[in-house]
């Protein structure tokens, strides 16, 4: 889908199936929201502050949580089991097919003040979701993100350490009404 069509039809929706998305879907989807897309010097596809590369994209579906490896292109279980229901206050995340967490590890941004860890974590949060937006547009996916999580629950369930802040959640899965 060109860009233009793709920022035409892009939209935020609470409203999914419950049909998981295939493999194929997963992966295009996680690289499109920071893969890297210059090998020779492992950038991403979403620009990064003074390439602190400081956003991990915590993939959580009904079989447990995973961080996203941007130079393996793979998934690293974090843990195991269903925990998608504190990726947010709403009742449709519990059963969305993905949600991802945009964390922030402070401890990559060195030299930087606090005031601008928060300001530039924020920033690339937001480019890697916008990402997941554009690609969702153009692969016909249902997808909001989202400031409503219970960090604290959260945090603890994926194990992060103090230097990590959640930043926003995400939720992506195949519009309501679809055939599953």
């Amino acid at each position: 889908m060109p860009l233009m069509q793709a920022l035409k039809v892009r939209h935020s929706t609470r409203e999914f199936c419950k049909q998981p998305l295939p493999p194929q879907v997963l992966s295009n989807l996680l690289w499109a929201a920071n893969g890297v897309n210059r090998p020779d010097s492992g950038k991403r596809t979403a620009p990064s502050a003074r390439d602190w590369r400081e956003i991990d994209v915590i993939v959580t579906t009904a079989e447990g949580a995973y961080r996203y490896d941007p130079p393996s292109h793979r998934l690293i279980r974090v843990v195991a089991g269903d925990i998608r229901h504190l990726t947010g206050r709403q009742e449709f995340v519990a059963s969305v097919p993905v949600n991802l967490v945009y964390v922030a590890d402070l401890d990559r941004m060195s030299e930087a003040s606090a005031e601008d860890k928060a300001l530039y974590s924020a920033a690339d949060a937001g480019f890697i979701a916008q990402n997941v937006y554009l690609y969702c547009a153009s692969a016909g996916l249902a997808v909001v993100v989202r400031g409503l999580v219970d960090r604290e629950a959260l945090g603890a369930a994926l194990e992060l350490g103090k230097h990590q802040r959640i930043l926003l959640a995400q939720s992506v899965g195949y519009p309501a009404g679809r055939a599953e």
